[in-house]
């Protein structure tokens, strides 16, 4: 059984701490107690006691620490530790993507650059773990994006899975966080662009040669296969900033 410190914290003395102060303490009293996603925190007025804060102020920092997923109130069972979700991140980028409206969407564009670099430089680790039933999982879908395509019909859904398995084996949480949040980020954005059915075309057909590429075990093949698939959506974010 682990054993809980409940000792005051630093500076905890000090009266009236800002909540931004409350909040730093509650997480230095999760990674002092070695807490883990899932861990029930101490009552109210335990954490009032560890932290040297007065209750309103534990409550309006459990509420910042809870909307960055930090922390997880359920009510009527206690407030636990959280998931560490990136959720306030992929909050943030789709406000500012939405905001950015038609005339300006570099948010997007960024986004698109962050997930190539990540891709590209995982190519020789992806290669290295990916097994035959993840290849043909990948190969799968790569032709419901062909059929999709074909008939004129977008496949976000579809795309983002293959990119989520196509990192699932490197067994990395953050990485797979890392891109659930910039394809939730994506999804969003991506209907103001002006895709076009070439785009759509393009796009299936370079997910093919991404397949090719791990089958193959050709490192820089790959690294191709990614730089060319995220053309299209390039140029769809071009069309709309020139616009």
């Amino acid at each position: 059984m682990t054993t809980i410190d409940a000792s005051p914290l630093r500076g905890a003395e000090r009266p009236g701490p800002r909540r931004q102060e409350v909040g730093a303490k509650i997480k230095e009293y999760i990674l002092r107690n070695r807490l883990k996603p899932g861990d029930i925190l101490p009552t109210e007025a335990e954490l009032c006691e560890a932290v040297g804060a007065s209750r309103s102020s534990v409550r309006e920092a459990v509420k910042i620490l809870s909307a960055l997923d930090i922390v997880e109130v359920r009510h009527g069972h206690g407030t636990f530790v959280g998931r560490m979700s990136l959720a306030a991140l992929v909050e943030g980028l789709t406000f500012r993507g939405l905001l950015s409206g038609e005339e300006d969407h570099h948010v997007l564009g960024q986004v698109v650059d962050v997930r190539q670099t990540l891709e590209q430089g995982l190519a020789a680790q992806v290669i290295a773990v990916l097994d035959s039933e993840h290849q043909a999982a990948l190969s799968a879908l790569a032709d419901e994006m062909e059929s999709l395509a074909a008939q004129g019909m977008d496949f976000l859904d579809v795309d983002r899975t293959f990119h989520v398995k196509l990192l699932e084996p490197l067994g990395n949480d953050l990485i797979l966080q890392l891109t659930e949040a910039f394809w939730q980020v994506q999804a969003i954005v991506a209907p103001t662009l002006r895709t076009q059915q070439e785009d759509r075309l393009i796009t299936a057909q370079r997910h093919r040669a991404i397949v090719h590429a791990v089958a193959a075990g050709n490192v820089e093949g790959l690294q191709a296969a990614i730089a060319e698939h995220y053309a299209p959506i390039r140029a769809s974010i071009a069309r709309v900033v020139q616009a």
